[in-house]
């Protein structure tokens, strides 16, 4: 669950700045934050990406409270893994949109990112640790 609120936390700065206009705040040296998120990969739908992952860790979030009531629930447990696993794809393909197409890196992007690849591997290693219980 920390991570899913880390996550929430990172998603929701990005998208609370977006939609008010604000730029977001980039530690030094880094400074791509505001292109990455003004570039043409930067919006989904019309929507930006930032919003996606909102609703992403919220969804995580909620697997990982129906899991700390029923550890053993298979469909949970395997819907944890699927879900994480999906976001680490969209991570992976965003980093590679920056690195190769954007030329900017995103703090906040690379923050995401690993917190999601750390979201696949808890839900992997609990669906591991709990595939004979069920």
């Amino acid at each position: 669950m920390g991570l899913a609120l880390a996550g929430f936390a990172v998603a929701f700065y990005d998208s609370y700045s977006i939609y008010n206009g604000q730029p977001l705040w980039c530690p030094p040296p880094i400074n791509g934050c505001n292109e990455v998120a003004a570039s043409q990969y930067g919006r989904i739908f019309g929507l930006p990406i930032g919003y996606y992952g909102v609703v992403y860790y919220l969804d995580m979030l909620g697997l990982a409270a129906l899991l700390a009531c029923d550890p053993s629930a298979r469909s949970v447990r395997g819907g944890a893994v699927l879900y994480a696993a999906l976001g680490l794809s969209f991570s992976f393909y965003f980093m590679v949109l920056q690195i190769g197409y954007i030329h900017a890196f995103c703090i906040y992007c690379a923050v995401s990112a690993l917190t999601t690849l750390l979201l696949t591997v808890t839900a992997a290693s609990h669906w591991r640790a709990t595939r004979t219980s069920s």
